[in-house]
């Protein structure tokens, strides 16, 4: 499914290519049959910077929530079937930790897998709203940052995507190269933040 073919299927669908856009954000969300950087840059070129960036952003809350509750609602036996052990033992201290801001960080830095993260969550203490806030607004910079890259390729604006391409890898280099040591940090925040509230009790 490459992004021409992509692009030609939602312009098949005519008035229900939103609709369809929608859905195809959700599903690479919950599935994965398409990486979301594709679907980011054609929302960005088939809908514009500001119409694409609501409709992604439609989409990718609504296939987080959609992961979250089947999480929630099916529990661990269902999660094992779209995430690995390895992973869940990676991230497992997510789901004691009592701090939402922690896992708002996660969502924020490029270079955590943040689909499987709505898998975990759901096994958690999240709530469905603080979830939903937390991997939406944490989603929004990438969401910009894809549409307008979309957009800036429609419009042949080579200069401008290159600039932005060129911030991005930065970013996503520096989150790749500190990624271990922020899992670590993070970690440790969440051991310290449990030792307080024994304390507080």
């Amino acid at each position: 499914m490459d992004r021409e073919k992509l692009r030609a299927f939602l312009n098949s669908l005519g008035p229900l290519s939103f609709l369809g856009f929608i859905l195809l954000q959700s599903l690479q969300v919950i599935a994965a049959p398409v990486p979301g950087e594709v679907t980011g840059l054609i929302g960005g070129y088939l809908y514009g910077p500001f119409l694409g960036l609501i409709l992604s952003t439609l989409g990718l809350t609504l296939g987080s929530w959609l992961a979250f509750f089947l999480s929630k609602t099916f529990g661990r036996p269902f999660v094992d079937r779209f995430v690995s052990r390895q992973t869940l033992d990676k991230y497992d201290y997510l789901l004691h930790h009592k701090g939402a801001f922690l896992v708002f960080v996660m969502f924020l830095i490029p270079g955590f897998p943040k689909d499987l993260l709505c898998y975990i969550l759901g096994l958690g203490h999240l709530s469905t709203k603080e979830f939903l806030a937390i991997s939406t607004v944490g989603r929004f910079g990438g969401t910009v940052l894809l549409t307008f890259g979309g957009s800036y390729l429609r419009h042949h604006q080579y200069r401008e995507f290159s600039i932005l391409l060129g911030a991005a890898v930065v970013v996503v280099f520096l989150a790749m190269v500190y990624k271990d040591r922020l899992e670590r940090l993070f970690r440790i925040w969440h051991i310290t933040s449990r030792r307080k509230n024994r304390k507080n009790r």
